[in-house]
């Protein structure tokens, strides 16, 4: 069975996003967490993402300015194959993205049942939760930033049901960044 592990920066008061959708906080560039993040990259599987994120995500890494911020990450997102969760869009326009609309813990159930490479969820906070409510994370992958937001959206926001987790291991870095790695219990 597929591992879905989720991966997602928060702010030292638990959001993803502030009060205005904003997240241009989690960017950081120095050396060190640049290496990090490629390192990252190169672990491949497949990407999850709600229609927010992947419209972010697909605005961003196929164009020049990605490619030179961060060309070893900006390979591997455009390479990578991808899922979209949505209702509203059409098509996927990024390469190697397929479009789902269907019941996001049902499909994900299917996912994980398929041959191939893990799962990892990007960003996608309100996914993030559905998929924690229904069981189906295996690893949770959180970048505790230093930075206190004052408001914004929780990435459990709508959770319903205590979820218990398990600390595997840590990794600070000098910008600041802690990133910490949860097995889901149950």
């Amino acid at each position: 069975m597929r591992k879905l592990t989720v991966f997602n920066q928060i702010s030292l008061d638990g959001y993803f996003s502030d009060g205005h959708g904003d997240m241009s906080w989690a960017h950081k560039t120095d050396a060190e967490w640049g290496a990090f993040t490629a390192e990252n990259a190169r672990g491949g599987g497949e990407l999850v993402f709600g229609r927010v994120t992947y419209e972010l995500m697909a605005s961003f890494w196929p164009t020049p300015a990605a490619l030179e911020r961060a060309p070893a990450v900006a390979e591997r997102m455009n390479s990578l194959p991808k899922v979209v969760f949505s209702r509203t869009l059409d098509r996927a326009s990024w390469n190697n993205t397929r479009l789902i609309k269907g019941a996001l813990a049902e499909e994900v159930r299917k996912l994980k049942a398929e041959s191939g490479p893990n799962m990892v969820v990007m960003g996608s906070g309100s996914i993030v939760a559905q998929l924690t409510d229904a069981r189906l994370v295996d690893e949770y992958q959180l970048v505790v930033n230093g930075i206190v937001l004052g408001s914004g959206r929780t990435l459990f926001e709508g959770v319903k049901e205590r979820a218990n987790l398990r600390l595997k291991k840590t990794r600070s870095f000098s910008n600041g960044n802690v990133v910490l790695w949860y097995d889901a219990t149950e």
